[in-house]
């Protein structure tokens, strides 16, 4: 019976994919699979996870991407790494198409073998300062790669191409790239807090090279990055992801493709939705998505915290397969993906995905775009329209852990904030740069929008066409250094940032053509090449256009 009611949902399935348009072909513009597991030996949080259940989770895994002939990442932590079982196991499967990689959390076995003190609450500790590269000196992370490549090596033959963590710091991924020649890696998505960890205003998806100096941040120039691309895990939603806890809140909730996510991964009509955004909505230069799960959440123990990860997976897997056979994706491994990346690309490239439709049927739309030099979000809420977000980027601002240990339990990488709309916002004011009509008055009044229309076009640059509901049309161009916005002749409009009262905003100095700012000590400017800006009272700043046409530079550096 459980049988005949899943044959029903794949044919479900396959008619609601059969009715969705049809994207390009997938060489034209990759949308881009990785299936990423990542294995821990040990789950101490608890003991009702043991670590036969944890083994048990893998080969379930195994299991189910053998039966659709899906290519898959196994990232091994050192305590699974010198584990026999998962040893003689991987090895077997890697002839059937699994890669099998690094996965970075330091364990005590792990530090023990470097010759360095574990300092953690258990043989596997979360907590930033010990679980993490950042909680060791430069030196030590050097003995920590070493012992960990040469271990690796003596079972498998060779080095792991593929490197894996939450966060992993500039100067371990520098060293592993120049010692022993890794090809990817990967790291958190976006987020605020959740488990310690905030990792805030990078570059949203898709992948990146990092700097030598800050691993989170994308480097300009080839000069300054590691040529390593870090792709970004879990397949966030691109809507509510962002805002997700409200603004204020210590932590994000998470909603990811992860298939423990009852609001994400685990939900059939939210992977649907995900899949059609990230598949079939305008994306620019590629998209990518990693499905997976570490096996600390086990296959099929459920209880209150999350469901079973064997549902989600097998709900995912035959529609990714399906997917695959259409050529509508590319389900790879991420050394593959790794290798394909630096093979199209010398430097970061200029990257967009689309989510035009909206899950929860509330009305909201959104687009990113993320260049070498700046990110930025689009915003539609209802007929309301803002940029919900603008970070920059610049090689040289070095993160906290790139000469130092971080002593904390929890970590902290960050981007320079243009626009924030979830740090400077409160649950009843939203921050963000809108477009303002302006009346005869003077006064200026929020413009009400319909639906944009996203085209993809060359060099690598994005358009977002967007018309009001009184017929005034608005057109805006992203390229890799800057975004212009070109409003309709004759109507009086300009743009204004607010943000919330009591906001910490890092503004120094705002003139005619110019923003100065500071973040933590770092001084950055953007530039207004078309436009005037101006302070004006109940906003951060205005920015007035200059024949219809407000240009911004993010890429002065």
């Amino acid at each position: 019976m459980r049988k005949n009611r899943f044959t029903w949902l794949l044919i479900l399935f396959a008619c609601i994919w059969g009715c969705s348009p049809k994207p390009k072909p997938v060489a034209e513009s990759p949308r881009i699979v990785n299936i990423i597991n990542f294995v821990r030996l040990m789950e101490p949080r608890t003991k009702i996870i043991t670590e036969d259940i944890m083994y048990e989770t893998v080969v379930q895994q195994v299991k189910l991407l053998k039966q659709y002939r899906l290519p898959g990442t196994f990232l091994l932590q050192y305590d699974a790494l010198i584990t026999p079982r998962y040893q003689s196991f991987l090895k077997n499967e890697i002839s059937s198409g699994i890669e099998v990689g690094a996965w970075w959390e330091i364990t005590q076995p792990h530090t023990e073998a470097a010759g360095l003190e574990w300092r953690g609450r258990y043989p596997w500790d979360w907590h930033a300062n010990v679980g993490f590269a950042t909680g060791y000196t430069p030196e030590e992370r050097e003995k920590l790669v070493d012992v960990y490549m040469e271990k690796f090596k003596s079972v498998f033959g060779k080095y792991p191409a593929s490197v894996g963590s939450w966060f992993i710091d500039a100067h371990t991924l520098g060293y592993m790239y120049d010692k022993y020649g890794i090809t990817a890696s990967c790291n958190c998505k976006d987020q605020l807090g959740t488990d310690g960890y905030t990792l805030w205003g990078g570059y949203w998806n898709q992948a990146y090279y990092p700097s030598r100096k800050n691993a989170y941040m994308p480097a300009q120039t080839e000069a300054g990055q590691i040529p390593v691309p870090v792709f970004r895990m879990l397949g966030s939603d691109p809507i509510y992801q962002y805002d997700c806890g409200g603004p204020g809140a210590e932590s994000q909730c998470v909603i990811t493709l992860e298939p423990i996510c009852r609001e994400g991964g685990g939900n059939p009509r939210w992977v649907k939705w995900f899949f059609e955004s990230m598949f079939d909505e305008p994306a620019l230069t590629f998209n990518y998505v990693q499905a997976g799960q570490e096996n600390s959440f086990t296959w099929d123990l459920n209880n209150f915290y999350w469901p079973e990860m064997k549902k989600g997976l097998e709900m995912q897997f035959p529609l990714l397969d399906s997917l695959r056979k259409q050529n509508k994706i590319r389900v790879e491994t991420l050394e593959t993906s790794g290798k394909w990346f630096k093979d199209h690309f010398s430097v970061t490239p200029a990257t967009s995905l689309s989510a035009l439709t909206d899950h929860r049927n509330e009305g909201r739309k959104t687009v990113w775009f993320n260049s070498r030099y700046y990110r930025t979000n689009l915003f539609w809420e209802g007929t309301s329209f803002r940029f919900r977000d603008i970070h920059l980027f610049d090689e040289r601002y070095e993160s906290d852990y790139l000469t130092k240990a971080g002593t904390s339990t929890k970590c902290v990488y960050m981007t320079l904030p243009l626009v924030d709309g979830f740090l400077w916002s409160t649950v009843d004011e939203y921050a963000g740069l809108r477009i303002v009509g302006i009346d005869a008055t003077g006064t200026s009044k929020e413009l009400s929008f319909g639906a944009p229309v996203v085209t993809e076009m060359p060099n690598e640059t994005l358009r977002v066409e967007c018309g009001t509901d009184s017929g005034e049309k608005f057109t805006m161009t992203f390229y890799e250094t800057g975004f212009e916005i070109v409003g309709p002749k004759g109507f009086p409009w300009k743009m204004e940032l607010k943000a919330a009262v009591g906001a910490e905003l890092p503004f120094q100095s705002i003139d005619d053509k110019q923003i100065k700012a500071e973040f933590k000590g770092f001084a950055y400017t953007a530039e207004c090449k078309e436009g005037t800006m101006e302070k004006t009272e109940g906003c951060v700043f205005g920015i007035i256009p200059s024949d219809n046409k407000i240009a911004m530079d993010c890429g002065k550096r």
